[in-house]
């Protein structure tokens, strides 16, 4: 059996976790996508994404073969608060993480980025322009967010193949480093 590597695809409301998957995914991606209602007025902010129709409520998913010994499993998670309860469970096991951000709307990403900084998850931020440009750099990004770790910030179009594989690989280049950072011996001790 090849050995199962787990990535969450996070980030604010409408930012685009499912339709990373979806342009990656080697299989049909499972989606628990629903469209929004009634209840859903004043709870979900729809000023970013006024043309939104559907929603994740639970989790999305989807798999990647990189080679005959190992497999990406992608976990997207929901991106409303009132679901933030299962990101604990999804979290476990996780190699790592991919926040995704609007330009639009950067103050979004900041709970998903909280939550894998606290505990100590890598993750790489992929700046979804949406319209093919942004107005700004990664290094812009990277300085508005805050970034507390040397998380990667990749400027991406995730309805593009090519660009959510090369955010993917931004997050497990950068995950390899933190992993051999942490098992080389600290001089002295």
């Amino acid at each position: 059996m090849p050995t199962a590597l787990k990535i969450l695809i996070a980030g604010g409301f409408g930012v685009g976790k499912t339709t990373m998957i979806g342009s990656v995914s080697e299989v049909p991606p499972l989606e628990t996508e629903e469209y929004m209602t009634q209840a859903s007025l004043g709870v979900d902010d729809l000023a970013g994404t006024p043309d939104k129709e559907t929603t994740t409520v639970a989790m999305d998913f989807g798999r990647i073969t990189l080679d005959p010994e190992h497999v990406l499993y992608l976990f997207g998670t929901p991106g409303q608060e009132r679901f933030w309860f299962m990101w604990d469970d999804l979290a476990l096991g996780s190699l790592g993480a991919v926040v995704l951000a609007d330009p639009r709307r950067m103050a979004d990403s900041f709970a998903s980025l909280d939550f894998f900084e606290q505990r100590g998850i890598p993750f790489a931020v992929g700046v979804n322009c949406f319209y093919g440009h942004c107005d700004f750099t990664a290094e812009e990004v990277h300085a508005a967010l805050n970034l507390k770790s040397p998380a990667p910030v990749v400027m991406c179009d995730v309805r593009r193949r090519n660009s959510s594989k090369s955010l993917l690989l931004a997050l497990l280049e950068s995950a390899k480093a933190e992993a051999a950072a942490r098992m080389s011996p600290v001089p002295g001790h």
